[in-house]
Parts: C-alpha cells; sequence; structure tokens
C-alpha cells in the first residue's frame, strides 16, 4: 500500500493544515484511479506520508464525515465513490445513472419480485384496491456498498412483462420502456429524514450515527396516467439533495401534493 516511488511529503510551511493537504492528495489519488478496492490504513499513511497519526486521523475524519470513506470495526476500510450522489431538485433521476455518473459500479441484490395486491398502495396509484400490481424489491449497491432499499409497485396490466428481467445491474425506467412501452414523465417526490429501525442498519450496514432519507415518489406516464409507486430509505451519509438559485427565478422547491386519491399526507 506503501508508494513504490519514495515517501509523499506534505509541505509544512504551506500555510495549510497537514490533515487538509493530506486530505486533498487522498481525493487527487482516487481520481486518478488508486484505492478503488481497498483503502491504507492509519500506519500505512503514516509512514507514507511521514506524518503523525493525529494528522492521519482527522484528515479520515473528515473522509468519513463526507460520506468518502467507510471504517467500521473489524472491516476494511472503503472508498464509497468519488464523490457522495447528489440529486437536484426538480429533475427527474434514477439511482442507476447516479450511480454510475459518480465513477461507480451499481448493483442491485433482488430481494422480491413478484405479482400482489395491496389496497393502500392501489390507492395510492387512483386504483381499486383489488388491482394486481407488481412489487419489486431491491438492495442498491455502490461498489458492493450498501446505499439504498427500494421497493416499487406498478399496475400489473403496464409493468407484468418486468416479472421476468433481472434487474441485478440495469434501470428499472430503461426496462419499463424497453419491455412494457411505458416512460416516467413526470410526477412528484417527497424526501424526509427518518431513523433507521435495526433490520433496516443491518440490511444497509448503517453506523449508528448514520439516519436515512426516505424518499416517497408517484410516478405518471406521458397520458399523466399514475404508474409508479416508489419507496426508498437511502443512507444520507451517501445522498445528497442541491438545488439551483437566481436573482431572476429565486430560490424554489417542489411541494408534494397533500391528496393522491383518496389517500391524505
Amino acid at each position: 500500500m506503501i508508494s513504490r516511488s519514495g515517501p509523499r511529503l506534505l509541505t509544512r510551511s504551506a500555510g495549510k493544515p497537514l490533515w487538509a493537504q493530506l486530505r486533498a492528495d487522498l481525493l487527487r489519488r482516487l481520481e486518478d484511479g488508486e484505492f478503488r478496492d481497498v483503502f491504507p490504513g492509519e500506519h500505512d499513511l503514516v509512514a507514507e506520508y511521514q506524518v503523525s497519526r493525529h494528522t492521519v486521523r482527522e484528515a479520515l475524519r473528515q473522509l468519513r464525515a463526507e460520506g468518502l470513506v467507510t471504517a467500521q470495526r473489524g472491516k476494511v476500510s472503503r472508498f464509497t465513490a468519488s464523490r457522495p450522489l447528489e440529486q437536484k431538485v426538480g429533475e427527474a433521476y434514477s439511482f442507476f445513472r447516479s450511480v454510475e455518473e459518480v465513477g461507480a459500479v451499481q448493483r442491485s441484490a433482488v430481494r422480491v419480485l413478484d405479482q400482489r395486491a395491496d389496497g393502500v398502495i392501489a390507492a395510492r396509484l387512483g386504483l381499486e384496491e383489488s388491482t394486481p400490481l407488481v412489487y419489486l424489491e431491491r438492495l442498491r449497491l455502490a461498489d458492493e456498498e450498501p446505499l439504498a432499499v427500494d421497493r416499487v409497485w406498478l399496475p400489473a396490466d403496464v409493468a407484468r412483462p418486468l416479472l421476468d428481467v433481472d434487474f441485478t445491474r440495469t434501470s428499472l425506467y430503461d426496462e419499463l420502456e424497453r419491455h412494457c412501452g411505458t416512460r416516467i414523465c413526470g410526477g412528484w417526490e417527497r424526501i424526509r429524514a427518518v431513523v433507521p429501525g435495526r433490520g433496516e442498519r443491518t440490511l444497509l450496514d448503517c453506523p449508528e450515527s448514520t439516519a436515512l432519507f426516505a424518499i416517497d415518489r408517484l410516478g405518471h406516464d406521458a397520458s399523466r396516467r399514475p404508474v409508479e409507486w416508489r419507496q426508498t430509505l437511502v443512507r444520507a451519509d451517501r445522498f445528497a439533495v442541491a438545488a439551483a438559485f437566481s436573482a431572476d427565478d429565486g430560490y424554489r422547491l417542489g411541494r408534494a401534493p397533500e391528496r393522491v386519491g383518496n389517500i391524505r399526507f
């Protein structure tokens, strides 16, 4: 793990703390393609940069706080991605493309893919309670690190062909358009912070200090027919929401409707 070209010396008179210089150099090396599998430990970094353990620990603390490095007792530290996933407000998006765009490999572990009835979800889609629905539940991973639990319901008369699709490494929206001729063109979603339960914490391998974002989404097709109800739990240390503003348009965040079908939120 130590550099073969000799120690990497930091500039002690640069007017910038050593830990900050170390953090910046580690991020630069990541962008150059290093540390894709395993991140160096404290002892390796002390020897490579010839700095104190205090300097190394502060640089690593900053990286962990930013969600860039995972470090749990009994496990090897790893970079989670070159940067956390960032979603702009007001844009349709897919987790698959978001993960790929930060240079990580997206994979899904499919937990459930079947057809069922759910009266509450059907009502949210504006359907009769007994309407058959296709249900897909996945654990979403980025570079094999747990990122989110995704649960999606779609009307079976639209999405039944998806029951034969392998969702290990593909986008639901791509497969919906490819196999069902349906494209999600709009909708709304609500994002809120939640404290994970024991099962969710275990499934997502969450440190005790990590909260989750709960994302509820209603998606509709070009005719404005609701065709997707989605509930996603995503680790808050690996996901961010961003908004743009300007003097002309101001700063505006969309608001989810209070009523969908007969269900009030």
